[in-house]
């Protein structure tokens, strides 16, 4: 029988696994890339590269399914899209004052890579995931892996807290907020919808709560450099996250999958029906898994010791 390894490339025994099963996720996606947006080349980049501004969906689904692909995915896949995305940062330039920069560029890579992971975390402890201060470490320590997809050498990426404070640190002073960082704060506050989606216009104005969530869960200093709304109070903040991680929680895994586009989602029904072979019990999905009575015993026994 295969080891769980060749499974999956994070195993349900990671802290990876409880958080990216979090759909807390999908509020630090979004925090994600506005933090992201602060780091002028990073976000001339995106808006050169990309076709964000007409579907910014699209480029939450697409960093969903990489996320996917090197947690849930198996080693093969993981590096099928490493590949794929290594291919492409390769081929694109980006201009900035009449100077030309790669998206390869490993200080950009690192920096998309940091603001990513450090969003998925803060957000899921804040919103109420319990975990302690060395589960949280552990986790940035399981994400310098998935750093390496992207062509990041493991030794360069923040492993723990402490670090990625360090990191944060050194990067504020070149951190500002430019026109096209602006447009983006407000697009994901207020987004166009694509054509496939125009059919829910009417139910628009609903969105920008979570628009507004994301924001607010930003670090206190890149709300300050952005002031794109006016402050509310701390613990208001925290209380709307807890609600909305209840509230997606206790949504059903098929339900909540359809959020995810075609290829993700059969990524997932494959990776379930590898685990079931190797006797997990994936009767509850994969988020049932956060659960160790679920596992083989041989998986219990590993993780206990």
């Amino acid at each position: 029988m295969a080891s769980i390894e060749e499974i999956v490339v994070q195993p349900p025994q990671t802290v990876t696994w409880l958080v990216h099963l979090d759909r807390a996720m999908w509020v630090g996606g979004v925090r994600g890339l506005m933090l992201q947006a602060l780091h002028p080349l990073a976000m001339r980049g995106v808006w050169q590269n990309s076709n964000f501004q007409d579907d910014p969906f699209g480029r939450l689904r697409r960093t969903a399914d990489f996320v996917g692909r090197v947690t849930f995915g198996s080693p093969q896949e993981a590096d099928e899209i490493g590949r794929r995305v290594r291919g492409i940062h390769r081929s694109l330039r980006i201009t900035d004052d009449g100077r030309t920069h790669r998206v390869d560029d490993p200080e950009l890579l690192l920096w998309v890579h940091c603001a990513e992971v450090s969003s998925y975390l803060e957000v899921a402890r804040r919103g109420g995931l319990g975990l302690s201060d060395s589960q949280a470490d552990r986790y940035l320590r399981e994400q310098r892996k998935s750093a390496t997809y992207v062509g990041l050498h493991l030794d360069d990426v923040p492993g723990s807290r402490a670090e990625m404070d360090a990191y944060f640190a050194h990067m504020r002073p070149k951190l500002r907020v430019i026109e096209e960082s602006a447009a983006t704060v407000r697009f994901l506050l207020w987004p166009r919808l694509p054509a496939e989606l125009r059919r829910l216009s009417p139910g628009k104005p609903a969105y920008f709560p979570f628009g507004a969530l994301c924001y607010y869960s930003l670090p206190d200093w890149a709300r300050e450099l952005y002031g794109t709304l006016p402050e509310v109070p701390r613990s208001t903040v925290t209380a709307a996250l807890r609600a909305f991680r209840l509230g997606f929680n206790a949504l059903p895994e098929p339900v909540h999958d359809l959020a995810f586009a075609q290829p993700t989602r059969d990524m997932l029904t494959a990776s379930r029906r590898r685990l079931a072979a190797a006797g997990y019990d994936v009767s509850k999905g994969l988020k049932g898994l956060t659960d160790p009575r679920r596992w083989p015993s041989s998986a219990e026994e590993r993780h206990a010791a």
